[in-house]
């Protein structure tokens, strides 16, 4: 690496680190430590090793905004092709820590998606990427849906869960030597999130660690996280609707998500 490089890239690195700390806030980083300092939380083992595929797949929440344009998409490491959220904060750290370690970062969330719909495209937005870290977040459209007659959608926790079980099955036959990540559904009582989600959507968060115990996946416990950063800022501070988070809703997903998977202190 020249000198010029090297500089661009310092500079690129605080650039990043001052906007991270910006979006995440005073709130956040008050979350953050009191997460840090919870009994049931811990860094988990260093889970990514060089020149590896990693692949965020999921729905909105995932999906934040990203560009669909091909030439973005199949680029790793693109910005636009990763979206605004937690997902690109995640994997802007990991490059930002590990410029050289030949990590190739995708994005394949896709908004308004249910754990079946993952399936209808799982060989394309998946299996043939062949990445070597796999981290899935879904399950909100899964109840939310159900929950709006407008939509006609009959899903239940069971379907969810069945589902859920028959993709990740699919994936370990495909690609045994991926390692997985299950991320916690989450909702912040605001917006759109009122009494009659619960406690069915709790009965959901319970299937996802299901899931991820019965598959020995790393756990990301999202719900317990903003349970936390409520006592910081309220609900709204960290997703305006109750389900999508913002900027600093994103900054606090993508910071627990690297802690989990790179047992970064």
């Amino acid at each position: 690496m020249n000198s010029d490089t090297s500089a661009t890239s310092a500079l690129s690195r605080r650039g990043f680190l001052k906007t991270s700390t910006l979006a995440l806030g005073a709130a956040g980083l008050a979350a953050a430590n009191s997460v840090e300092a919870a009994p049931w939380f811990s860094p988990g083992r260093n889970l990514i090793t060089k020149d590896e595929v990693i692949l965020f797949q999921g729905d909105s929440i995932t999906d934040a905004g990203r560009s669909r344009d091909k030439e973005k998409t199949t680029a790793p490491n693109n910005q636009p092709g990763s979206g605004n959220g937690y997902a690109w904060l995640a994997a802007a750290e990991l490059l930002v820590d590990r410029p050289d370690d030949g990590l190739r970062i995708f994005n394949r969330g896709i908004s308004g998606h249910k754990v079946f719909q993952l399936a209808e495209r799982w060989q394309a937005d998946c299996l043939n990427l062949k990445p070597d870290l796999l981290s899935i977040l879904i399950g909100v459209n899964d109840i939310w849906h159900s929950l709006d007659p407008r939509l006609n959608y009959k899903g239940t926790v069971e379907i969810y869960e069945r589902d859920y079980h028959a993709l990740v099955e699919r994936t370990k036959r495909a690609l045994p030597k991926t390692r997985l990540v299950v991320c916690e559904p989450f909702v912040l009582r605001c917006g759109a999130v009122t009494d009659k989600w619960f406690p069915e959507f709790d009965h959901y968060r319970a299937a996802a660690r299901r899931v991820a115990d019965k598959h020995h996946a790393t756990f990301v416990p999202f719900q317990a996280m903003f349970d936390v950063a409520v006592q910081f800022a309220p609900p709204e501070h960290w997703a305006g609707d109750g389900v999508h988070p913002s900027p600093s809703g994103a900054a606090l997903m993508a910071h627990f998500w690297v802690k989990a998977v790179s047992g970064k202190q």
